[in-house]
């Protein structure tokens, strides 16, 4: 690594970003997990629109490919369908 400022900055905020895409990503993980675990239909339908939300802000952030984040709702969309009937 070099020592120039400019480098020194971008290992640091690089870190950062690092850490932060960390925690937004294990979030959605274990609220994706949690969708999952639920077993009544209204309770799906309400968690179901805020795990969506979450997953599509990792698209908008790039964290993940957004056809990524397409196939991930639309896994979630068939469970949650699937306890409703």
């Amino acid at each position: 690594m070099a020592n120039h400022k400019a480098t020194l900055k971008d290992v640091r905020q690089a870190t950062k970003r690092r850490e932060r895409n960390k925690y937004y990503g294990k979030t959605t993980r274990n609220a994706m997990r949690d969708l999952k675990d639920i077993k009544t239909a209204s309770e799906a339908g309400t968690k179901m629109t805020e795990v969506s939300s979450m997953i599509d802000k990792l698209a908008k952030r790039g964290i993940i490919h957004k056809n990524k984040a397409a196939n991930l709702k639309s896994g979630l969309a068939k469970r949650v369908n699937a306890i409703a009937k």
